[in-house]
């Protein structure tokens, strides 16, 4: 159970400034663009944040102008970022989204690939609920590497859950190198989101009873299947809810805005269907837009925790 002064949701990894088009359009042909922000773990921590639940996002950034406005945009989404820290020495990262054509990054050398075991040594994981990472975040430095499995052998020894999204980004480690490390962790964390098609890509899965097979471990495994729909294994069994139908903008993002629905849905105690049905939900609205985040997001109330959860 999080403890009353710490979240119930802990988010840790990268977040970088975004540079979108402001209509759905080529960064070759805009005329218009937006600075906003994107990170998956914030991602995640603002969906919570807008269903009402308490969340808090852990993460560094430069003390630069860059650095000082993610910090505050994520702020305002209702985020909890009193443990983000701000490095003199090394820059925020950047990306631009190129709408249905891809993502450049910037983010080599960031002040969060400097992040090590040691950032995260006040930050109370075995108080919180449930604590949230992502695959992203072990390939942008061996440091960052070390501090994710500092992460995992700290929860593991708590009650707190851990929730993992394997997130492969191939700009960042080869699948023969990515392949071996998502599937053990993922097959150490209590919650698993891993899309079908990522996985297929990375163990060869063509089905998500294949996932299932590949990752028998995590207590709940959430396989999400596009426009089909995304199937949860527990100990419950198997259940599937169907996609939204839904004319898509933009793709990037909806994977997290799903598990942030998904998460904010386990924390108020709800079953396998409304969590799965509130995840949908999330990322249908950031699938309608260019931004990471839902375009209605706003800060919410702190909402009832789950007691508990069982691992």
């Amino acid at each position: 159970m999080a403890s009353a002064d710490v979240p119930a949701l802990i988010a840790i990894g990268e977040t970088m400034a975004m540079v979108t088009p402001s209509r759905a359009e080529s960064l070759l042909d805009a005329e218009s663009i937006r600075l906003r922000v994107g990170g998956a773990e914030s991602n995640v921590a603002g969906h919570v944040a807008a269903l009402g639940g308490a969340a808090a996002w852990v993460s560094a950034l430069g003390d630069d102008v860059l650095g000082r406005r993610v910090h505050r945009e994520i702020a305002a989404q209702g985020i909890d970022t009193r443990w983000v820290s701000f490095d003199e020495t090394a820059p925020t990262g950047v990306f631009f989204k190129d709408p249905g054509r891809g993502i450049s990054y910037y983010r080599a050398g960031s002040a969060a690939s400097r992040m090590t075991p040691t950032s995260i040594e006040s930050i109370p994981l075995e108080e919180a609920a449930i604590v949230h990472v992502s695959g992203i975040t072990p390939a942008l430095s061996d440091d960052c590497a070390a501090m994710i499995a500092a992460v995992f052998e700290r929860v593991a020894a708590s009650s707190t859950l851990l929730s993992f999204d394997v997130n492969h980004r191939r700009a960042l480690w080869p699948i023969a190198e990515a392949a071996p490390v998502l599937r053990e962790l993922a097959n150490r964390a209590d919650i698993v989101f891993v899309g079908r098609d990522e996985a297929e890509t990375l163990w060869g899965c063509e089905t998500a009873e294949d996932v299932r097979a590949h990752l028998p471990e995590p207590a709940r495994l959430i396989v999400k299947d596009g426009d089909v729909g995304a199937t949860e294994f527990s100990a419950l069994g198997r259940s599937f809810v169907p996609a939204i139908p839904t004319e898509v903008v933009e793709p990037v993002g909806a994977g997290d805005a799903f598990a942030g629905g998904y998460l904010a849905g386990l924390l108020r105690g709800w079953s396998v269907q409304e969590c799965l049905r509130s995840g949908h939900e999330r990322a249908h609205l950031v699938l309608q837009s260019t931004s990471d985040s839902a375009p209605d997001m706003a800060p919410g109330g702190a909402g009832p925790v789950l007691a508990d959860v069982a691992r």
